[in-house]
């Protein structure tokens, strides 16, 4: 029952929204250059469903390696700010400021750095939006690390590392998997933005592009649609691997 549940409110949700939708779109008497509806997409996945398979298949490698390389940096760099108050201090400040820049006025900075590097640009754009939530979140759950387990341990003979791996990487688990959760959708922002907005841009970012530029608006909303397709399967990606590592830390709800 309970697995049952799982999956069948997420999809009732899915359903309920297309439902409103093209009932929004029915009572308003908007045309599909307004709004496209629900029913106006299975044409556009029929008709381009090859651009879709192959600029699905582009845009999701390049996200999920930017988010790789996020994980990787954002969990050192954490690690370092958690055990470190004076790097804590010195990048915290960089961090901010750094994410505060909007990430779309970046990729002409990529572009001419790395010309003609398009898949380049287009992974490295997914990983500089999204390592800033796993950095902080990692920083935070080793930096507030109860100083009554480590002086037990360090009492006990316990190394470094043995500290690390029993206390320090349990407790921040919980923590990382939340920001994966988030970088995950900020990665597809990442990545899109450098396909709709390089000239030379491939993936479903530029296939929403064609279809702005030829005024096909079912096409852009299907973009859409597998877009948000994708992350899901992404997200739901990252929640599979939490209950596999941190599945303890998830309290039973009533």
């Amino acid at each position: 029952m309970r697995n049952v549940q799982k999956v069948g409110v997420p999809v009732a949700a899915i359903v309920l929204f297309l439902i409103v939708w093209e009932l929004l779109v029915w009572a308003n008497g908007w045309p599909n250059y307004v709004m496209a509806s629900p029913s106006d997409l299975p044409e556009a996945y029929s008709r381009f469903w090859n651009l879709f398979l192959i600029g699905g298949w582009q845009t999701l490698w390049r996200t999920v390696l930017g988010l790789l390389l996020a994980v990787v940096c954002g969990t050192l760099l954490g690690m370092i700010m958690g055990f470190s108050r004076i790097a804590r201090d010195g990048l915290y400040p960089l961090l901010v400021g750094f994410n505060a820049v909007p990430k779309a006025t970046l990729v002409p900075v990529l572009a001419l750095l790395f010309i003609g590097q398009h898949n380049f640009n287009t992974v490295m754009m997914a990983f500089l939006i999204s390592f800033f939530p796993i950095a902080v979140s990692v920083g935070i759950g080793l930096s507030t690390l109860e100083p009554e387990y480590r002086d037990i341990l360090r009492s006990l003979g316990a190394s470094r590392f043995t500290i690390f791996r029993k206390i320090a990487l349990p407790k921040t688990l919980p923590e990382f998997f939340g920001a994966l959760k988030v970088s995950v959708t900020l990665a597809f922002i990442g990545t899109n933005l450098v396909e709709i907005i390089s000239p030379h841009g491939r993936g479903l970012g530029a296939l929403f592009l064609s279809g702005q530029t030829n005024s096909n608006y079912p096409l852009m909303f299907a973009v859409l649609i597998a877009l948000a397709v994708l992350g899901i399967l992404l997200y739901y990606a990252v929640v599979a691997l939490e209950r596999i590592f941190a599945g303890w830390a998830e309290r039973p709800q009533s």
